[in-house]
């Protein structure tokens, strides 16, 4: 069956570094785009980044834009967020999403809290 499983979230002070992993299985990792979502209570499902299915070309939130990278291992069926200098404004819901045309798959959800 078709498995996104994010990790890597947790509790880290404003200035730090996490990053997040999705793994994935069941589909053909590689010919899909990979996403990455947030969502806090309240609010709407952000858009945070994205990555191409070749890898070769990204884009990301405003909000994010020179803090985060996303990346991709094709040959691990892995997608990954870098997130530096973390705000507690990042404090979120980060959820990994798959697309290919109409097909599409969300992960489970990993928890960030950025705090003091």
């Amino acid at each position: 069956q078709v498995q996104l499983v994010e990790s890597g979230g947790g509790l880290v002070e404003p200035g730090g570094s996490l990053r997040l992993s999705c793994a994935t299985s069941g589909f053909t990792f590689s010919v899909y785009a990979m996403t990455w979502y947030r969502q806090t209570p309240g609010k709407e499902r952000e858009l945070v980044a994205a990555i191409s299915s070749t890898g070769g070309s990204t884009n990301y939130a405003d909000s994010v834009k020179g803090r985060f990278t996303i990346s991709r291992d094709n040959a691990k069926n892995t997608v990954y967020l870098q997130m530096n200098s973390l705000k507690p404004e990042d404090t979120a819901v980060y959820y990994c999403y798959a697309y290919r045309g109409r097909e599409a798959y969300w992960g489970q959800g990993t928890q960030v809290t950025v705090s003091s």
